[in-house]
């Protein structure tokens, strides 16, 4: 069930940095944050680091610095001094960075692998609603570490997260109301958090929700609206639904048949080492304008 996507800092909304979790704390003007969300991260630093010397208590600048010296950008990358001013930080109480030393002491970047240490720190920014440190919680429930998997524990902190509008949470979740686990099994849950996931921008879930609505599970089937959700998936490279687009498009399934456009699909499917005999046989029933054309539609999705 664990997620095998590796897990990154939130994504906050539009008016603060990528890595932070909610908007950024108030300052006036806040040209270090500006700075950071236009790209021009030596003037980010250059101006956290003004902040620090005015008030060397402001977390929300030592996690910005943090987080320039742990990404390498604008500054050399330096994990060592990234961490101490990530622990300064969530010492003060920065959601941010408690979430951040959490992800380094299960990655074994702050020592040896700290899962203790880090549950700690992940207890602390959940308490401040940051859904990325529910989704974290929800996976060690699920790891066990030592202890028998805790499904209803994860599903609980996957809803937490998910309510914190956090999509992968969502496909979690999803999964867990699919096979029934932590949860009683409810095909029409499973479909409703999956779809909210795939809403989101989840990848996986884009793939699972669109076989969903395929198939009928959970929801009306609706072959036209499960194609429409794996041809997204599949334009972000995704092999699953490269796969399961080319089966529609060979045998016009949900969308009109196109053998070329298949075929191409079959073709990128297969590179990502997903083969597939019976689309293969498909394919080789190509007549050389078609092949042409598979050639010609590769160059284009490839940028060749």
């Amino acid at each position: 069930m664990r997620r095998q996507a590796a897990l990154l800092l939130a994504l906050a909304a539009a008016s603060a940095p990528a890595w932070a979790e909610g908007p950024a704390p108030a300052a006036a003007p806040d040209l270090a944050f500006g700075a950071y969300q236009r790209g021009y991260y030596q003037t980010a630093f250059a101006e956290a680091m003004k902040r620090l010397d005015k008030n060397s208590r402001d977390a929300a600048a030592m996690t910005l610095v943090a987080e320039l010296q742990a990404q390498g950008l604008g500054v050399k990358q330096n994990m060592t001094e990234a961490l101490r001013w990530y622990r300064l930080a969530a010492a003060q109480g920065d959601k941010n960075s408690q979430f951040a030393l959490a992800l380094a002491k299960l990655a074994g970047k702050d020592g040896p692998r700290d899962v203790s240490g880090a549950r700690a720190l992940l207890e602390k920014a959940a308490a401040q609603n940051h859904a990325g440190a529910w989704l974290q919680l929800g996976i060690l429930a699920l790891e066990g570490n030592g202890v028998a998997a805790d499904f209803a524990k994860a599903a609980e902190h996957f809803r937490r997260a998910a309510d914190l509008a956090d999509p992968e949470a969502a496909y979690s979740l999803g999964l867990l109301y699919r096979e029934g686990r932590g949860v009683e099994r409810d095909p029409q849950q499973a479909a409703a958090w999956l779809k909210r996931a795939a809403e989101g921008g989840f990848l996986a879930a884009q793939v699972e929700y669109g076989i969903l609505l395929f198939n009928g599970d959970g929801v009306p089937a609706d072959e036209a609206g499960g194609a429409r959700w794996l041809i997204r998936a599949a334009n972000r490279d995704n092999p699953v639904a490269q796969n399961r687009l080319a089966r529609l498009l060979f045998f016009g399934r949900g969308v009109k048949q196109d053998r070329v456009e298949a075929a191409k699909w079959n073709i990128l499917a297969a590179a990502a080492g997903l083969r597939d005999p019976r689309l293969d046989g498909e394919s080789n029933k190509l007549t050389p304008d078609e092949r042409r054309k598979v050639e010609a539609a590769l160059k284009i999705y490839l940028g060749k």
